[in-house]
């Protein structure tokens, strides 16, 4: 019962010391802006506010090491095996986005993978919960891949990529990631 309640504690804790890290970037940062940056710019190479989004991000994912731990032990599932293990690809692509700043060669497919295997462990996992017994969780679950992927397709048809701004889908898939983790994790709290 022990390791439930600190794999519950770590899955509320990762996606608050992340999403802190970034929110507090984006009020620090003298360049920053919703409608022309990317999130990234918070740790590119030089930028003031690189320690706290990078180390942040690295942070975040290291914390839901036992979180991952937890959920693979309570997955009944096949499917819900394989979407954790989806999630722990999410949460290593998170955590080379740290170690990659923007700029740098892996930068690009670091973020692609977050954004990418968050979706997949979100429709596999929730298709897993629905097969395993648990239709709302899993379907609240599918949902969230759903919206990761209409933000940004949303997003792709108003033309922003003349902008260049990727800050607001790149925080609306973080939030959905963060809304999973943290709704996921409830159910190991006592």
């Amino acid at each position: 019962m022990q390791t439930e309640r600190v794999g519950g504690l770590a899955g509320v804790l990762a996606p608050t010391v992340t999403l802190g890290a970034i929110l507090l970037g984006t009020l620090i940062s003298p360049t920053f802006t919703w409608s022309g940056s990317a999130l990234s710019n918070l740790g590119a190479m030089g930028a003031e506010t690189a320690w706290l989004f990078n180390g942040g991000l690295m942070l975040g994912s290291l914390l839901a090491i036992p979180f991952l731990v937890v959920a693979f032990r309570r997955s009944v599932h096949r499917l819900q095996h394989v979407g954790v293990l989806l999630l722990s690809l999410a949460l290593a692509g998170l955590f080379l986005v740290g170690v990659f700043p923007m700029g740098t060669t892996y930068h690009f497919p670091a973020a692609l993978s977050f954004y990418l295997f968050t979706t997949l462990a979100l429709w596999i996992h929730g298709s897993g919960s629905v097969l395993a017994g648990t239709p709302r969780r899993g379907l609240v679950s599918i949902w969230l891949g759903i919206a990761n992927i209409m933000t940004w397709l949303v997003w792709v048809a108003q033309g922003p990529l003349t902008r260049g701004g990727l800050a607001v889908p790149e925080f609306i898939g973080a939030c959905v990631f963060a809304l999973w983790l943290v709704f996921t994790a409830r159910r190991l709290l006592p």
